[in-house]
Parts: structure tokens; C-alpha cells; sequence
């Protein structure tokens, strides 16, 4: 498989992103915009009112205007400077704000405002490494991430941007920026794993990983033998290497490597229910129960071992069983694909039974999904 580095493209900054979280996180600083004035001239002190005026109507424009004409007349007021450069990245002027907020950081290296904004606005403009030491300063956790992502500081951003999504939970440019952070964390543990132990087993298994996601199957395969030859105990190879078989329905071939699995992990539930699954579709219903049932005390609770537990039972001849098995997945699962198929299937099971009133709910049910889902029932 070819080997890529990290590309230019995977390294640019996501420039609208990173300004649209600055403009989020601006909301957080709008505690010191209460802040008491110093004892400021008369006439600064009206320039100071009218720009927290212009502020809070949004008027930024003019904000702007009134900060600087504080500034001019106050050249040692902190808060003057900070004021002016946070109206400034209102207004998308970072450059200026930059310059605002580091003469406030020579007034006062110690301003948490103004480390806060100056980080911000060196982030926004691409300066990532410089916005780093401002950010730490501030403990902006979430914003520190991302420039630390952006300085390919992969392991360092993750728990950032997990404690920046603590405090805002469910945000999506930090939910962005901490999946690329640990893709590209992944991605480079593997490149160099490719790159100092190339024709090792775990090489060999990435790749087949790789092919298996592209779907090119043959050099999946290929790869995971390869694998196997060379350290034929490790856990999930044979796992994957039969998913490999079950996903082109060489399901002989896909029961002996699950098979293999669960000799090495009896405890894998996983294992146990796709091996009762390669079972099933090869109409062993008695072996695949036995396997299934396995899989749900290792795993309660899961829909797709319930499901496929419900199929063996019903080619078994057991319908209580496979009621039991359905209605259970369903107080689990309400929506989606396999929800959809197992109204479907309790459908079937309830007019083998004459049940015609439940087997039409279920009918009802199903179709109500499908309509919703395009589902497609398999075949009982």
C-alpha cells in the first residue's frame, strides 16, 4: 500500500472554522467589558461610555472608533487597549487587534483579557505556534487545542479539546477539531509504524485495515494472511480477516477464522456472534443458537446478536423464543434498518401463528420505518 505523509492540505489551517470559534468564545470574555473605568479624564471618560454604548448595540464600527480616541488620550489605560481589540475582531480586523492587544500586554504582561483575545486573533490569522503561549496563559483549553492541532501537536491537542468540550459540551467546531486531532493522531502512529517496521505483522494488519475500508478485498485478504503467518496468536486477526469472507459470502471460509477467534478470545462476545451469524446464513440454526446465546450473556443487550438469536430460534421452529428475541431488541432499538426488519419478521412469525390483528401492528410498524428509512426487509 503506498504510503502517504501528512499533506499540505491535512496541515492547512480551517480558516472560517477558527473564526467562527473566535466569535463563540468572545461571548466568554464579556465579563470585563463591566469592568470600572480608571480615573479617566473627563473627556476620555465620554469617548469610554460611548464606545460601551456602540458595544452593546453592536455598532462596532464606531466601538472602534471610541476605543482608539480613548487610547490617544489615555496611553496607560490597559483596559482601553484590550476594549479596542476586541471591537477590532468584532469587526473581523484582526490585524489591528493584534497590535491593540500587545501594547496592552506591554502595559500589563499580566492582563488575562488581553492573552485571552491576543491568542484568539493570532489563531484566527493563522499564527498558531504564536497564539499557543497566550492561550496556555488564559487556560482556553478548547481554542489551545485547536492551535496545538494546527502545529501538528496531535497528542498534546486531544485532551484540550476534550476538556474545551467539557465546558461546552456538544460544540461542533471543538466536536470537529478533536475528530481530525485523533485522526491525525492515528494516522501518524501508523505512518510510523509503516516506516520503521514494514514488514511486520502490525504493518501488515493497518494495511489490510486500510483495504478493508476501500473495500478492495483481494488486497485485505492478502494482507491479513500475511499477518496471521507471522504472529498467528494476536487477537483480531482472524476476526477481521473473516469479515473479510463475510463481506464477499465465502461463509465456510468466514466460520473457520471466526472460529479460530473465538478459540483464542472465549470471552470476545463479538466473536461468538459473528461466528452464529456465518452459522446462520449457512442454515446451521442449532450450532448458530448455541453461539448466539454465547454472544448475548458475554454482550446483553445487543440488537443485531438479538436479532440474528431471533432468526436461528424461528428456523428452529421456536417462535417463543424468537419472540422473545424480537421484542427485546425492539424495547431497545425503536428506529432505524434493523428496527424496521424485525417488525417484519415478528410480522411473519405472528401469521404463522394466526395472530392476524398483531401481525398487521407489525406490518403498520415496519412500514412506517421503511417509509422513513428505505428499508428493505431480509428474507426470514
Amino acid at each position: 500500500m503506498t504510503r502517504h505523509s501528512t499533506t499540505w492540505c491535512e496541515k492547512k489551517p480551517r480558516m472560517k472554522i477558527v473564526s467562527a470559534l473566535v466569535f463563540s468564545f468572545l461571548i466568554s470574555c464579556a465579563a470585563w467589558r463591566t469592568a470600572i473605568a480608571q480615573s479617566l479624564s473627563p473627556e476620555a471618560t465620554q469617548h469610554w461610555n460611548a464606545a460601551r454604548q456602540a458595544d452593546t448595540q453592536k455598532h462596532f464600527d464606531l466601538a472602534v472608533t471610541e476605543y482608539r480616541k480613548v487610547t490617544e488620550l489615555e496611553p496607560g489605560f490597559v483596559m482601553g487597549f484590550v476594549s479596542l481589540g476586541q471591537a477590532c475582531m468584532e469587526q473581523r480586523d484582526f490585524a489591528s487587534a493584534v497590535v491593540a492587544l500587545k501594547h496592552a500586554l506591554e502595559l500589563d504582561s499580566t492582563s488575562p483579557p488581553a492573552h485571552q483575545l491576543l491568542g484568539y486573533a493570532l489563531l484566527a490569522q493563522g499564527y498558531a505556534a504564536e497564539a499557543i503561549p497566550h492561550l496556555e496563559r488564559a487556560h482556553e483549553q478548547g481554542a489551545l487545542g485547536i492551535a496545538q492541532l494546527e502545529t501538528s501537536q496531535f497528542a498534546d491537542a486531544i485532551p484540550n479539546l476534550e476538556a474545551g468540550l467539557q465546558k461546552r459540551p456538544g460544540d461542533p467546531d471543538l466536536l470537529y477539531y478533536l475528530g481530525r486531532a485523533s485522526g491525525l493522531l492515528s494516522k501518524q502512529s501508523i505512518d510510523t509504524l509503516l516506516a520503521a517496521y514494514p514488514d511486520s505483522a502490525r504493518a501488515y494488519q493497518s494495511m489490510a485495515e486500510n483495504y478493508f475500508v476501500l473495500r478492495q478485498m483481494n488486497e485485505a485478504e492478502q494482507n491479513f494472511q500475511h499477518a496471521l503467518q507471522l504472529r498467528p496468536e494476536l487477537p483480531h486477526l482472524h476476526l477481521e480477516l473473516g469479515e473479510v469472507y463475510a463481506m464477499t459470502s465465502r461463509w465456510p471460509q468466514a466460520e473457520e477464522q471466526f472460529r479460530a477467534e473465538v478459540k483464542l478470545q472465549p470471552g470476545n462476545a463479538e466473536a461468538a456472534y459473528r461466528l452464529g451469524d456465518a452459522l446462520l446464513k449457512q442454515g446451521k440454526a442449532h450450532e448458530a443458537r448455541e453461539s448466539l446465546e454465547r454472544a448475548d450473556k458475554l454482550q446483553p443487550q445487543m440488537p443485531e446478536t438479538l436479532y440474528a438469536l431471533g432468526k436461528a430460534a424461528s428456523v428452529e421452529g421456536d417462535l417463543v423464543a424468537a419472540e422473545r428475541s424480537w421484542v427485546k431488541l425492539l424495547a431497545i432499538e425503536k428506529a432505524g434498518d434493523l428496527a424496521a426488519q424485525t417488525h417484519f419478521a415478528l410480522a411473519g412469525l405472528y401469521r404463522k401463528e394466526g395472530k392476524t390483528a398483531q401481525a398487521e401492528s407489525e406490518m403498520r410498524d415496519f412500514q412506517k420505518l421503511q417509509d422513513g428509512t428505505g428499508t428493505t426487509p431480509s428474507p426470514q
